[in-house]
């Protein structure tokens, strides 16, 4: 039951006059708690204690049975014309299996009103019918019996964040109501990209999100979400002090929920409740006034989310999600999935996103244009929303793809253990040729000079038109060709299992070889007219660009497979010894290495002053690239062998665990 400190604000145009003035009467719909122990908000000071419903007597007794299905185990909430009850479906009689059923008994006299609130029931059911997200409560069952109708929803085992806030005592740590608004705008961003037409939830705040026992956040109470269409204005429903100026107005769109969750944040962390303050007054009420430990990064954000100007707010809860991701208070939070699964036990940071494959992910991404495309040893190459990591499309190839692909004009080039280079349209999905070898393709493909150069098992280093996929040369390697070519001026480098690194020009002859003592499955980085790679011999190689002489080695304490990064004057590069080093790119000096629980195969990637790898302990870092301290550590539930790329600010990388995942740089 719901105190009379939450109005709840609903005003309906039913006269061509525009909106009534919004009323100060109490809601009528109870919010769902989960479970009957649950405490109800106490009364604060100055506010009248709640009315007793007029329909209490009449609530159905415990035992009931409705559609001889559902028994009735108690009385979870009572409003004027609904009550919800927790409840047993019978149709599982070898487990107790609990549900919530939501009851509206519809006593208006006015036919305009009696069939308002009908229909704001039916849509209720109709929208939660439509939706799958574990943040979401699922509907099961939708009834009538005689004047009144039932929803039957899913049973969750928790507290809402309204009966946290009153339990506990002083300020709840900044960093847990980060992690609760970055799991909120992960549910918001599902229902405002909903198709075939966006929802907006409305009515965000404390009493309607609910914390479940394993720490993930569930939105219920759906009676006033609503489709949204453009420039179409209706009845304003919400609760004063969470609802922007504009929800007044009858105005829905995403921005609404925007306001909504700030103001909500704001209530969490000064504990100024705002329906017991005038509206829209958060500026006037600064959470440094009542907690001096919040972030001023945190202030700033909840202050443009809960601007008066729709417009000087965040565009989208994606937006507001990056901001919350950036914040130092993410970092040493335990992060839940896009699917509400705690899998990212002991990680630093939360995922944006991420998307499963069929099978284990050692491919890097490539980003081009707003799209990721990823190989997987399930046979497919794919391409997903690099913003949201929505599925777009798959080709499926005959053998298992760890290279990584390589996107140039249109099309995407990748390799195969099919023995093929494939070349598919970056747009559709299809495919303009193939180019077929004696041996597996793991070699990643690089284009320059108008041709794609890669390498195969079968020894050879191959030019192919990027056109129509015809062999312009071949080059002959004492070894399979694993290694990914890097582009010179006018020669390509490479390396190959049989312990060499080659100097071929363009048009496929060979300028110089250098001899290591084991294989060379590291791809060479140029830099400053030197080549450095990495071998299976434990050490790490700088040799002369035009002559292919050794200027400097290092010995690491494993083979090295991973392929270097330059950046700021430094190599680094990962061994299987787990470390990643740190080197003086002209003296080949240490200047640090960090410590891994596993072997680091993987390759570094450098932006923006950090380096970003993973290791087979399943870990993906970010570490400060002068200096070798922790920035963040993820983890997965695999080893981590693919390689970071970093776009706009965003790393995306494949585990073993099959999924490919954006992190915050």
């Amino acid at each position: 039951m719901k105190s009379l400190e939450t109005r709840h604000i609903e005003i309906t145009d039913f006269s061509s006059s525009g909106p009534a003035a919004p009323e100060a009467e109490p809601s009528q719909e109870p919010r769902i708690p989960s479970s009957p122990s649950s405490k109800e908000p106490a009364a604060q000071p100055g506010i009248s204690p709640p009315r007793q419903p007029e329909h209490v007597k009449g609530r159905l007794p415990d035992g009931h049975l409705l559609q001889n299905r559902y028994r009735v185990l108690g009385v979870l909430g009572l409003g004027g014309m609904s009550a919800v009850y927790k409840a047993q479906d019978l149709r599982f009689p070898n487990v107790t299996r609990l549900c919530v059923v939501k009851e509206m008994l519809n006593t208006a006299t006015d036919p305009q009103v009696r069939a308002m609130i009908k229909r704001s029931f039916e849509r209720e059911a109709s929208i939660l019918a439509t939706l799958s997200h574990p943040g979401i409560v699922q509907v099961y069952d939708y009834f009538n019996e005689g004047d009144r109708s039932y929803l039957v929803l899913e049973y969750v085992d928790g507290k809402d964040l309204e009966a946290l806030l009153l339990e506990t005592p002083g300020f709840l740590p900044e960093a847990q109501v980060v992690n609760w608004a970055i799991q909120i705008c992960e549910v918001l961003s599902y229902l405002h990209s909903h198709k075939p037409q966006p929802i907006i939830f409305r009515d965000i705040k404390p009493s309607n999100i609910m914390l479940d026992n394993h720490g993930r956040i569930r939105l219920v109470d759906f009676g006033i979400a609503k489709i949204f269409q453009v420039d179409q204005k209706g009845t304003m429903i919400g609760t004063e002090g969470y609802s922007p100026p504009e929800q007044y107005r009858g105005i829905a769109e995403p921005r609404v929920d925007i306001y909504a969750l700030g103001a909500t944040m704001h209530h969490l962390l000064s504990k100024q409740d705002p329906r017991l303050e005038p509206p829209f007054s958060f500026h006037e009420r600064p959470i440094h006034r009542t907690n001096p430990s919040v972030s001023r990064e945190l202030v700033e954000i909840i202050n443009r989310a809960v601007e008066y100007d729709a417009n000087r707010r965040y565009g989208s809860v994606e937006e507001m999600k990056r901001a919350l991701m950036s914040l130092s208070s993410t970092r040493g939070i335990t992060g839940t999935t896009s699917f509400g699964t705690p899998a990212f036990i002991s990680s630093d940071v939360v995922a944006l996103w991420r998307f499963a494959c069929e099978d284990e992910v050692r491919s890097s991404p490539a980003v081009h244009n707003g799209i990721l495309y990823v190989g997987s040893y399930d046979h497919n190459l794919y391409a997903i929303n690099a913003e949201n990591g929505k599925f777009l499309w798959k080709y499926a190839t005959e053998g298992g793809i760890a290279s990584s692909p390589c996107v140039h004009e249109g099309r995407v080039f990748v390799g195969s253990a099919d023995r093929a280079l494939y070349a598919i349209n970056a747009d559709t999905g299809r495919i303009f040729w193939t180019c077929p070898t004696q041996g597996c393709v793991w070699s990643s493909p690089r284009v320059a000079f108008n041709h794609v150069f890669f390498g195969s098992d079968d020894q050879h280093l191959y030019a192919a038109n990027i056109h129509s996929g015809r062999v312009a040369w071949v080059f002959e390697a004492e070894g399979p060709v694993r290694s990914s070519p890097a582009i010179g001026n006018d020669a390509i480098y490479v390396g190959c299992e049989g312990g060499m690194v080659y100097a071929v020009d363009i048009s496929g002859q060979l300028r110089w070889r250098f001899r290591a003592r084991r294989g060379v499955t590291s791809s060479p980085a140029l830099a400053e007219e030197m080549v450095y790679v990495g071998s299976q011999d434990w050490h790490v190689y700088s040799l002369d660009i035009r002559s292919g002489w050794s200027v400097w080695r290092y010995r690491t304490g494993g083979p090295v497979v991973s392929s270097p990064a330059v950046s700021g004057g430094l190599v680094f590069i990962g061994s299987v010894d787990g470390y990643l080093y740190a080197l003086n790119a002209e003296s080949g000096h240490l200047v640090w290495r960090y410590a891994t629980d596993g072997q680091v195969t993987s390759s570094p990637a450098v932006d923006e002053g950090a380096v970003y790898f993973g290791s087979v302990d399943g870990a993906i870092y970010s570490l400060d690239a002068q200096t070798g301290a922790l920035r963040w550590r993820f983890q997965t539930e695999g080893a981590v062998t693919s390689s970071p790329v970093i776009v706009d600010g965003v790393v995306y990388i494949g585990s073993t665990d099959r999924y490919v995942y954006a992190l915050p740089a």
